[in-house]
């Protein structure tokens, strides 16, 4: 997981200083997340999967092209990206409870696979709650991006928003609008079902300050460069992020640059 911080008031006693907090309390920031980043095994746990490396390289074990994606919304917003570091075959990232294991991780003791919430889970949503916290401490809103990437159908952007969700549902609105004036079959999904991770970020703070979007593309893009090359389809999405939110709330300025690390999977089509 990748997470950078950055000066926001150099001069609290000063008037520029006061004046830039002011500003900054007006303004929209970004947090860029990716769950099902990579197809990585922790060396304790490869015992399990062996024999297994194809599936572990298919969709069911990670989300080809998303952290790519994540990686390239951090750079462009250079914003924080914090992304899982495991198979979701091992612990999926999104669910709770007994739905986070797999059929493979099911055969993993019960105390082991506690374990694996402590080191993997748990701080992965700890970090996304700080970060969220202290974005909203220092600006109006912050918009969080989960970014996906389906298997499901061919050619399409999907962003989904929670029942709501005001500020989100603005920004996705105006996002699709945009895709879709560049020919992408973007679709906007209000009041989808969350996942148990979404489903608990999003009912802990208020939906005029928090906005999110899970932002789902087909890995048609990534694997094919069907119906677009990929790198054609990612500089769309970055593109257009930005001034569709700048259309319903003042963003903030750039801090630093993120420096998230590559996957540890497959490359980034060159199609």
């Amino acid at each position: 997981m990748s997470l950078g911080t950055g000066s926001y008031c150099n001069h609290p006693g000063s008037v520029a200083g006061w004046h830039d907090c002011i500003e900054t309390h007006c303004m929209t920031t970004y947090l860029i997340s990716c769950e099902n980043a990579t197809c990585a095994v922790p060396e304790a746990y490869r015992e399990i999967f062996r024999g297994q490396e194809e599936v572990l390289t298919s969709s069911e074990g990670w989300e080809p092209g998303s952290l790519n994606l994540a990686q390239g919304f951090a750079m462009k917003l250079r914003t924080p990206l914090v992304h899982g570091d495991v198979t979701r075959l091992l612990m999926d990232f999104e669910k709770d409870g007994e739905d986070r294991w797999s059929r493979f991780s099911l055969t993993i003791p019960e105390a082991t696979r506690a374990k694996i919430v402590d080191r993997h889970a748990r701080p992965y949503l700890t970090m996304l709650h700080q970060r969220i916290n202290e974005d909203l401490r220092r600006y109006k809103s912050v918009l969080h991006l989960l970014v996906h990437t389906h298997a499901e159908s061919d050619g399409r952007v999907r962003m989904e928003t929670p029942t709501g969700a005001a500020l989100a549902e603005k920004i996705a609105t105006a996002w699709g609008a945009a895709l879709k004036d560049k020919d992408i079959d973007a679709v906007h999904v209000p009041n989808a079902t969350p996942t148990p991770l979404a489903a608990g970020l999003s009912g802990a703070y208020p939906a005029d300050q928090y906005a999110q979007i899970r932002l789902s593309v087909s890995q048609s893009f990534f694997l094919d460069g069907r119906p677009l090359r990929w790198e054609t389809l990612k500089k769309l999405l970055l593109e257009t992020l930005q001034p569709a939110v700048e259309s319903t709330t003042p963003v903030s300025v750039p801090e630093s640059p993120s420096t998230a690390p590559d996957s540890s999977c497959a490359a980034p089509s060159s199609q």
